[in-house]
């Protein structure tokens, strides 16, 4: 027998929709507990339950417990990135489900996923990165190009400290909104959280969306151009 990636138990996983709903809904990086993401799923509690013991046996999902409360969160990265390449997938050929008008134009311009930016602007700084050769491509890998170690350092992101964990430096996701890549990977997840810390931007209580101030935006762009 041949022995791979046993694709059809995890489709199984993310192929009902109470269950997509809930993984879609931890796709900001955040923990929510069984009675929130019950609503989020629209079924009662312990229909909830048993999904959400799939999902955590399934390894997509992960529990921690503080005080009373148990807390579920997408089991990495890897999840998220899976994730967002489903729904571009499901973006190119699949039927639509109804979404509030406003809310579709916010998620599509500025959201997170999982722990960076995506959307239009996440797809125009990757852009940007890869056309002033802060990045480079090579055989369909992403890393650091001739003068990305002087932009980051002069952005005060240490690449010295990202290169050391266990994720990639730098990695192309798959943008389902754009249909093209943004940055994912260390610098990915820097780079929106420099964003955060300068205020150009908030997260949307609401929802995945990232909100950028007029000011904010002035300096993305600024950013963009160099």
């Amino acid at each position: 027998m041949h022995e791979e990636p046993d694709i059809a138990r995890i489709a199984s996983l993310v192929g009902d929709p109470a269950r997509a709903n809930m993984l879609t809904a931890l796709m900001d990086g955040g923990a929510l507990t069984a009675s929130e993401l019950a609503l989020e799923a629209g079924v009662t509690m312990p229909t909830a339950s048993s999904h959400l013991a799939k999902l955590v046996e399934g390894g997509l999902l992960t529990l921690q417990q503080q005080g009373r409360h148990r807390y579920y969160s997408l089991s990495g990265h890897h999840v998220a990135s899976m994730l967002e390449t489903i729904s571009g997938v499901a973006e190119r050929v699949g039927p639509k489900r109804a979404r509030p008008g406003p809310r579709d134009a916010v998620m599509r311009e500025a959201r997170i996923c999982y722990d960076h930016l995506a959307g239009e602007k996440g797809v125009a700084l990757y852009d940007s990165l890869l056309s002033r050769r802060i990045l480079a491509l090579r055989d369909d890998n992403v890393e650091l190009g001739p003068t990305g170690r002087g932009f980051f350092d002069e952005l005060g992101i240490d690449l010295a400290s990202l290169s050391g964990q266990r994720r990639p430096l730098c990695r192309a996701c798959l943008d389902w909104s754009v249909r093209r890549s943004h940055l994912a990977g260390a610098l990915g997840a820097a780079m929106l959280d420099k964003m955060m810390e300068r205020r150009w931007a908030r997260r949307d209580p609401q929802s995945r969306a990232i909100l950028f101030s007029p000011t904010g935006k002035q300096s993305f762009e600024r950013l963009l151009r160099g």
